[in-house]
């Protein structure tokens, strides 16, 4: 992949516009603008250059979670998560091989501190197992008294 050339400028004359993409620059974005704005056209050019496409998707084992679209994947099979499901199971997979608390889950998942214990972890896990960890190897694995590891056994 190549890396775009955004230009970033006062001149809004039409021909230093031309000028400007006819010379290799991918977008041009005349001051003042939003920031919001130039995040968006940051966004496209990498996307439309596939720079940080990878970021995108995470992989393990043949268990794929694309973030942009919010599709998932064991082999072949696509798995339908529900929305605290994909969260889950998108915290499990950016941690990959290590171990997250249940604290930690709480935490990104549902943003809350929770001092007891909780079956709500567990029933959402539960649920994961269902729908993406129905085949070998065995990716979902239980850390008793500390908590969760997706990880190739």
């Amino acid at each position: 992949a190549t890396t775009p050339v955004l230009f970033v400028t006062a001149k809004q004359a039409t021909a230093d516009r031309v000028r400007g993409l006819t010379s290799g620059g991918d977008d041009y974005i005349v001051k003042p603008f939003e920031l919001e704005e130039l995040v968006a056209r940051v966004q496209v050019a990498l996307r439309r250059a596939g720079v940080g496409s990878a970021a995108s998707r995470l992989v393990v084992s043949d268990l794929a979670l694309d973030l942009d679209s919010r599709r998932v994947w064991r082999g072949e099979v696509e798995a339908h998560l529900t929305a605290t499901e994909f969260n889950l199971l998108r915290v499990l997979m950016a941690n990959a091989g290590r171990v997250v608390t249940r604290e930690q889950i709480l935490d990104s998942v549902w943003q809350y501190d929770f001092n007891g214990e909780s079956s709500i972890i567990e029933s959402f896990i539960r649920n994961l197992r269902k729908k993406v960890d129905f085949t070998e190897p065995k990716l979902i694995h239980t850390v008793r008294g500390v908590g969760y590891s997706l990880r190739e056994p």
